[in-house]
């Protein structure tokens, strides 16, 4: 069943909780998806069964919750995952964040320090406005504030803003440390054409905890969603907590 953080100056949140023992999974969907997909009703079905945990959301303008897409930006995302924290959930959480979910990840990792107690990325893609986006990109950015494209994995377009990308640009995490010093496991398909293998090794690198394993899916794309994928996530996210 779904329900509504109702926020005064903000869009409605649209939320599936499912109360257990914790650490609460939080899964952070991707860029134009939504707490649906087959990775984040795989986890559910697990905790379901398990008696864990769970937290599903859609971001402001996604799926099920209010607002206009096109009028988000990346830390205006960022704040509906710390509402939802600060609101929904207590004690320890287990943030699990695909493709841009996994940049919303990390930067609830250190906005929520005392919280989060490890992070499972699937196709991370911290930073992609920095690198995600050629000289033409930027420019039609730039120009029109408005970038359109085909989508391969929809027949809805994918779109961008400059605003969008403005606060992505403003929340890179790459360049520098990532401070958090819990565990952290990166899965990623050295097929993914949509976020380059390369950056679950920069992002390995970049983060402080000694307790970093990158899992590496020889024949898998970005999405990551087939059978076997879904269950090397699931078995991933139980070898974190139950410990």
């Amino acid at each position: 069943m779904t329900d509504y953080l109702i926020r005064d100056d903000k869009p409605s949140l649209a939320y599936r909780y499912r109360p257990g023992t914790g650490p609460t999974i939080m899964f952070l969907p991707g860029y134009m998806s939504d707490m649906s997909g087959g990775k984040a009703q795989a986890l559910d079905a697990w905790a379901g069964a398990k008696g864990r945990a769970m937290l599903r959301l859609d971001y402001a303008g996604c799926g099920e919750s209010e607002g206009v897409f096109a009028e988000q930006t990346l830390a205006s995302w960022h704040g509906d995952v710390l509402d939802l924290i600060d609101t929904v959930t207590t004690g320890p959480i287990l943030l699990v964040g695909s493709s841009m979910g996994g940049w919303q990840m990390l930067l609830a990792a250190l906005a929520r320090p005392d919280r989060v107690a490890g992070l499972v990325g699937i196709a991370a893609a911290p930073d992609f406005t920095e690198w995600g986006f050629d000289e033409d990109q930027r420019r039609i950015l730039a120009q029109d504030g408005l970038l359109v494209e085909e989508s391969p994995h929809s027949e809805t377009p994918t779109i961008f803003t400059r605003a969008l990308w403005e606060s992505g640009q403003a929340l890179r995490l790459l360049e520098g440390e990532i401070a958090f010093d819990g565990p952290v496991r990166l899965l990623h398909g050295l097929e993914d054409v949509d976020v380059p293998p390369s950056i679950a090794f920069r992002l390995g690198r970049a983060l402080r905890s000694a307790d970093v394993q990158t899992i590496l899916v020889k024949d898998g794309d970005h999405r990551l969603s087939r059978p076997q994928d879904l269950d090397l996530l699931v078995r991933t996210v139980a070898s974190l907590i139950e410990t």
